[in-house]
């Protein structure tokens, strides 16, 4: 039961997350929500039935090496993000 309570309190505080910023990463999700499953969350929000999107970000990690990630955003600040491109 407190598992279950504890994903539904990340799921509000992604979502909220992403209505103020726009979009959410894992690194982001560690840092500022404290949630280590992002990926997991996403799937669970999705199974609730919000429309996300995933976004592969190209960049570059600490060691100077290229890497990618995914950013993680809703389906309505999804057009959005098109808009902007």
């Amino acid at each position: 039961m407190v598992e279950e309570q504890s994903k539904q309190t990340q799921c509000k505080r992604i979502i909220e997350y992403i209505k103020k910023f726009r979009s959410i990463t894992s690194s982001q999700a560690m840092d500022d929500l404290g949630c280590f499953r992002l990926a997991s969350r996403v799937y669970d929000l999705k199974q609730m039935g919000y429309a996300t999107k995933s976004i592969w970000v190209h960049g570059t990690n600490r060691y100077g090496e290229k890497t990618k990630y995914k950013m993680y955003v809703l389906g309505e600040e999804w057009d959005g993000w098109k808009q902007s491109s």
